[in-house]
C-alpha cells in the first residue's frame, strides 16, 4: 500500500496509476556512465607533462589550469608505479620526489620507464 492509498478520503478511489517509463532509467544508468568518461577523455586532452633540462612540469585543466612544477636541482628520487594493466598496456605512473614533503606525479603516462630514464638522466 502506497502513500496515496494510506491518504484516501472517503469518498475517494483510484482511477488508474501511472509509471515512470523504464527508458528513463537507463537514461539515468547512461547519463552516469557515459557523460563522466567522455568529460574525463575531454580532460585528458588538456593534460601535459614536460620535462624540460632545469624542471619537470604537469599542466592540467580545461578553463581552470592547476599545474605543478620542480626544479631538478631539488628532485631526489623517481618512482614508477605500475599495476598489472598498466604493466600489460604500458602505462604507470611516475613520482618524482623532491626536498621535503613536494612530488610532481606524471598519471598514466605511456611508457614509465622510459620517462623515469629521461627524467634520470637530466638529474645526473
Amino acid at each position: 500500500m502506497g502513500y496515496v492509498e494510506k491518504t484516501l478520503g472517503a469518498d475517494e478511489k483510484i482511477v488508474s496509476k501511472f509509471k515512470i517509463h523504464p527508458i528513463v532509467y537507463l537514461e539515468y544508468i547512461l547519463f552516469i556512465w557515459l557523460i563522466f568518461p567522455i568529460y574525463g577523455l575531454i580532460k585528458l586532452f588538456f593534460v601535459e607533462y614536460t620535462l624540460t633540462n632545469k624542471r619537470v612540469v604537469t599542466k592540467a585543466g580545461i578553463i581552470s589550469r592547476d599545474t605543478e612544477e620542480m626544479r631538478l636541482s631539488k628532485a631526489e628520487t623517481v618512482e614508477v608505479k605500475q599495476g598489472i594493466i598498466g604493466r600489460i598496456f604500458g602505462y604507470g605512473n611516475v613520482i618524482v620526489t623532491g626536498t621535503g614533503i613536494s612530488n610532481v606525479v606524471f598519471s598514466y603516462v605511456s611508457k614509465p620507464l622510459q620517462v623515469k630514464r629521461d627524467i634520470d638522466s637530466q638529474l645526473s
